[in-house]
């Protein structure tokens, strides 16, 4: 027995003496032959590098001033705000403010220029709205069994259970009034100040409340992953393909069929008000996809 413990003894000092000999070995290799990783290695642990972070600290801080300082220089040409004779005061402007109503269709301006005259712009903002989903599903998206699945509802279960009871009153009343606002935000948009950004906010923050307070297996009721995915691609799609109408007339000077937008009038204003649903319902399930993900790694 004393001899297999000498042995195991001898074997662990041997595998210590090597570790040693291998870090004296890299140690004592020449600077030229070391790569940039085992230069830093040998600067943390001599202890050189405190001078160096005072260094780092002082030529940021004096980089960043630098920067400020260039930045407030060149804001002091700017010109004064609501200056008549301002280069942002041209005929483009003038055209837009005399023309855009007749032009978009849309009684509000905004909506107007938001969804027709930037209709590229905004496409893409959508789309990349649409692909950041797309990545953080792909990246984060966990594919579960369906003893997992089962597990894991058993287990919501019990936790739902111990939900807050103030919150799932609170929330009985807050979500419904949160979801009648986010529509109408959504719906008034192309008459008001307001539109598919604001209004799918106020909606994705409304389903992440009710999340919260009812939990995942009351959510996967109404809204689930195959939900989602439908909305996201019918709304991206159909955005795409209504501005593609936009985008013809447009370039080639063809008068719309398109009907203008009536003061008062909910069902009015030709694309504007379909458009604005469909960013709307985009930014809604963007918003609850990604607190689903990050929060239990499924929509």
């Amino acid at each position: 027995m004393n001899k297999i413990f000498k042995s195991l003894n001898d074997f662990v000092n041997g595998v210590q003496d090597e570790k040693e000999n291998v870090h004296l070995k890299h140690k004592n290799k020449k600077h030229h032959e070391k790569v940039l990783t085992e230069r830093i290695e040998d600067i943390v642990e001599s202890g050189e590098n405190k001078g160096f972070n005072k260094f780092y600290n002082v030529i940021a801080i004096l980089l960043a001033c630098v920067i400020i300082a260039c930045m407030i220089y060149t804001v002091s040409f700017l010109p004064s705000f609501g200056d008549p004779t301002n280069p942002a005061n041209n005929e483009v402007v003038q055209a837009y403010i005399e023309n855009g109503i007749r032009d978009t269709g849309a009684v509000n301006f905004v909506a107007g220029m938001i969804l027709n005259y930037r209709a590229f712009d905004t496409l893409g903002e959508s789309t990349v709205l649409f692909i950041a989903a797309t990545t953080v599903i792909i990246l984060l998206f966990k594919h579960k069994t369906k003893e997992e699945e089962k597990a894991e509802q058993l287990e919501e279960a019990k936790y739902e259970d111990k939900h807050d009871l103030i919150l799932r009153h609170g929330a009985l009343i807050v979500v419904p009034a949160t979801l009648v606002f986010g529509v109408y935000v959504l719906f008034n948009g192309h008459l008001s100040p307001g539109g598919g950004f604001s209004g799918g906010t106020i909606m994705g923050a409304a389903l992440i409340l009710y999340n919260s307070a009812f939990g995942d297996n009351s959510t996967k009721t109404f809204f689930n992953y195959g939900i989602h995915k439908v909305i996201k691609i019918s709304a991206l799609s159909f955005y795409a393909l209504s501005q593609l109408y936009s985008f013809i007339t447009g370039a080639n000077l063809i008068e719309s069929i398109i009907p203008n937008g009536i003061a008062g009038n909910l069902i009015s204003s030709g694309l504007i008000l379909p458009l604005n649903i469909c960013v709307g319902f985009e930014v809604a399930c963007t918003m609850f996809g990604f607190y689903s993900l990050f929060d239990r790694e499924e929509i």
